[in-house]
């Protein structure tokens, strides 16, 4: 999977090992500037390492990542390319609880962000603030809410807010749904459905549930045990896929009147 030209996201090779476990072997991929890339595997199959190496909370290996031609590879030299290469990918967690400060407000939080990465004064702040609420769906009520009296929809909303508030050209949503009920699911995904066609931001969609990627995605990359076996647009990859791991992740997608197939072994394919 490859761009033509220098711009959007491309990622050569990259690898990581822990002692004698190697969690991301060789994986190479793209995403194009406001298009969809979905990395999908069950548990310990090195997506959410990948992600963290692109957001830069893990060192990889070996491999390159490039982002509008910009190599990112290497360590940031100092606090302002440190806060440069933040802006341009953010990361959007599984469960927001965790990454919100429980003691500040939601507008306080954004406004914490804009004071980090932006030059905007006070009241600048505070307008860029409720364009962000307003983006995600929240209001002055939610505005003044600390965390904890949000719903998990909600806390999610404010998690997306916050990583939109720095304008970044990347989004990598790391399990973003997997914790809300399906009719907030669904909410959520028209959300960043939205979101996209109006901001041009591309999305690194991280799951393990297939049923969501056909709603998300452009592309789709299989991990397995660290390496990719299988890639390319949505509909072939779920449509028709050709390698047998992705053929048993798609079987184990529950669907009325059909048992689930079993889980997937590494002796089975």
């Amino acid at each position: 999977m490859t761009v033509s030209t220098k711009e959007g996201l491309v990622v050569e090779g990259l690898r990581k090992r822990y002692g004698d476990h190697t969690a991301v072997d060789d994986v190479s991929f793209a995403l194009a500037p406001g298009s969809s890339l979905a990395i999908v595997g069950e548990s310990g199959s090195g997506k959410t390492t990948t992600v963290r190496m692109l957001v830069g909370l893990e060192r990889p290996d070996g491999g390159t990542v490039r982002l509008d031609g910009r190599d990112r590879s290497a360590r940031p030299r100092g606090r302002a390319e440190r806060l440069a290469r933040a802006r341009e990918i953010q990361m959007v967690f599984q469960d927001p609880y965790l990454s919100l400060d429980p003691r500040i407000t939601v507008s306080g939080c954004l406004d914490e962000v804009l004071r980090l990465h932006t030059p905007l004064d006070a009241s600048a702040r505070r307008t860029r603030v409720d364009e962000l609420l307003d983006q995600v769906g929240l209001g002055a009520r939610e505005a003044a809410a600390l965390p904890r009296g949000l719903s998990g929809g909600q806390r999610q909303r404010v998690a997306i807010a916050r990583a939109l508030a720095v304008e970044p050209r990347v989004l990598v949503l790391d399990e973003a749904v997997a914790a809300l009920d399906v009719s907030i699911q669904a909410q959520i995904i028209e959300l960043l459905r939205t979101i996209r066609e109006e901001s041009g931001v591309g999305y690194l969609f991280v799951t393990h549930d297939l049923a969501v990627v056909r709603h998300i995605a452009d592309e789709v990359l299989v991990l397995k045990s660290g390496a990719v076996v299988e890639s390319g647009p949505a509909y072939r990859v779920l449509d028709a896929p050709e390698h047998p791991y992705t053929r048993l992740l798609l079987e184990s997608v529950p669907r009325r009147g059909r048992r689930p197939a079993q889980r997937v072994t590494e002796g089975q394919v």
